[in-house]
């Protein structure tokens, strides 16, 4: 089948989804040629943290709010493949070193990289093979949550099974699973059809005070209410679903203190955009049983996206017809991957 073709008949038989109300503004824009690949961002509500997919030391970018390079935070540890980024309060950039494009580690990794450039190694191991993870999650208690990205199926869910120890390693526990259906939001690789590239997991973050968790995907994100800061509990509920359309490579998000929602994309000269009051568009009192892609958002809410129009045919099918070119598209992501 040639490649326009499957990829017209993926995306006409994945659910096709209604219009929404709250656009991402753009704040500024990464003209910085060292910021390529952006894969990871975290604020403190007055500087912005970046980094890089990949690369051959530890580097974290301080950026201002209009995205101007202040200083940079580094440490000579070569990681393997850095897929994203938390901070918690004490100022610690946690650098989820957990890209597997190859599934060949034996082991992944994060780095807690101080303020001043020291680091801390800690080393997980799957409990039942390898994975690509490209969110962290990271709890008030300090306990960091892995998501999987799965073009053929549910996204999973790991955290460790006890306190972290350096360097490791420490064995993670399968603890949830988060199944995503496509949308039809704009954006993403070329390579990849719509139908698959907004059901793969780019991107995590939690907010300042641990009661939203948020997923995305290449072209959406996922809100999801926490009021007690477990993030377990929170990815079992129905989620707000909140377009990020026109993004070539979106694999960045954050929460600023204030609750905005910030999220990027890889490429130079590709903007971070913002979304205010993101955290207000979830309820307070969830509501259980989370159907992720097909959310009406919080009761009363007219900025979240509403529910998706299916069209009757399960994503799963729309994945199965896809699935020739998205080899090709894997064959694509897989480029990005290293090779020690």
């Amino acid at each position: 089948m040639a490649w326009g073709g499957a990829l017209a008949l993926a995306v006409a038989l994945s659910p096709v989804t209604a219009a929404h109300a709250a656009d991402p503004v753009e704040r500024c824009v990464l003209n910085n040629k060292n910021i390529g690949e952006l894969s990871g961002l975290a604020s403190d509500g007055s500087k912005m943290y970046a980094t890089n997919d990949g690369g051959t030391k530890l580097t974290v970018f301080v950026l201002s709010k209009d995205c101007k390079l202040e200083r940079t935070i580094t440490n000579k540890t070569d990681p393997f493949d850095v897929e994203d980024m938390a901070r918690t309060k004490d100022g610690t950039l946690w650098l989820a070193d957990t890209g597997d494009n190859g599934k060949k580690r034996d082991t992944v990794a994060l780095h807690a990289l101080t303020p001043d450039g020291k680091t801390t190694l800690y080393r997980l191991s799957y409990p039942d093979g390898q994975h690509d993870a490209e969110a962290l999650l990271m709890d008030q208690k300090g306990v960091p949550h892995l998501v999987t990205k799965e073009p053929f199926g549910a996204a999973q869910v790991y955290r460790p099974e006890g306190p972290l120890q350096s360097p490791g390693p420490v064995k993670l526990a399968k603890v949830a699973s988060v199944d995503f259906k496509s949308t039809d939001t704009p954006g993403g690789p070329t390579q990849i059809p719509r139908a698959i590239g907004s059901i793969l997991v780019t991107g995590g973050a939690v907010s300042h005070d641990g009661k939203v968790v948020a997923l995305r995907t290449y072209t959406d994100a996922y809100l999801y209410s926490a009021p007690d800061g477990d993030i377990v509990a929170a990815l079992s509920r129905e989620p707000v679903r909140v377009p990020l359309p026109n993004e070539p490579q979106g694999e960045t998000i954050a929460f600023e203190p204030d609750g905005t929602l910030l999220t990027g994309s890889e490429g130079v000269g590709q903007p971070i955009r913002a979304i205010a009051g993101a955290t207000g568009m979830v309820s307070a009192d969830p509501k259980p049983g989370a159907k992720p892609g097909n959310s009406a958002g919080a009761a009363g809410d007219t900025n979240a996206a509403p529910a998706t129009e299916d069209s009757g045919f399960p994503t799963w099918l729309a994945v199965v017809i896809g699935m020739a070119v998205v080899l090709g598209g894997l064959a694509y992501l897989g480029r990005k991957g290293t090779s020690r």
